[in-house]
This record gives structure tokens, C-alpha cells and sequence, in this order.
């Protein structure tokens, strides 16, 4: 049995979005970035760190210039005394948050079954 052409130029497609999105959230950090700022609308700089256990000051600023980059955070600075640095997801940004939810449900879902008890 033979697929045909355009099920696999589909196909084929489909598999670039994968690559792109992942490309996208991949590493370490990201997807924590994400929910953190998903959770709460608007975060400080300081909030993501203690947020996210483990990221360095170094990680987190290489992070959030990165998703900066692929428009789905924006930081805005506030003219303060000192200088107060906000950041929240973009319109494109929030498309992420049914994701976010799915996949911190199908974590919970995931650890219960592991442990055994569900």
C-alpha cells in the first residue's frame, strides 16, 4: 500500500510546524518562562527568577530576549524610581496558554499514574 503525494506533502508540512514550534519552546527554560507569566498577566523580572527554581539572572534575561524575539513576550519599562520592567505575553503570546493548561494537566495525569495514585 502506497500513501499518496499529497498526504505526505501534508504530512511533511505538518512536521515543520512541529520543528518550528519546538524550536521555538525548546530547552530547559521556556515553557516555565511562559506559564509563569501566562499565570499572573504581568511579571517583574524578579518574579520569573523566583518562579522559575533554578534559572540563573544570565539565563533568564537570554530567555526572555529570545522570546522577545519570536514575539510572544513584550517588556515594557516603566518610568520609575528605580526603573520597574514588566513583562507579559503578546496577543500571539496568550495562543499559547490552552497548551500551558493541557500541559500542566497532562503532567498531574502523568505523575498519578507513575506513582500510582489514581
Amino acid at each position: 500500500m502506497e500513501c499518496k503525494t499529497d498526504f505526505q506533502t501534508d504530512r511533511k508540512k505538518e512536521m515543520m510546524a512541529i520543528h518550528d514550534a519546538m524550536d521555538v519552546l525548546s530547552g530547559k527554560w521556556k515553557i516555565y518562562i511562559i506559564s509563569s507569566i501566562c499565570h499572573y498577566n504581568k511579571r517583574r523580572f524578579s518574579d520569573i527568577l523566583n518562579d522559575v527554581v533554578g534559572i540563573s539572572n544570565k539565563m533568564l534575561s537570554k530567555e526572555l530576549k529570545e522570546l522577545e524575539i519570536n514575539k510572544l513576550v513584550v517588556r515594557t519599562v516603566l518610568d520609575t524610581h528605580p526603573v520597574t520592567v514588566h513583562y507579559e505575553l503578546t496577543k500571539h503570546g496568550k495562543t499559547l496558554q490552552t497548551i500551558i493548561n493541557n500541559l500542566t494537566t497532562w503532567g498531574m495525569e502523568h505523575r498519578k499514574e507513575i506513582i500510582g495514585n489514581g
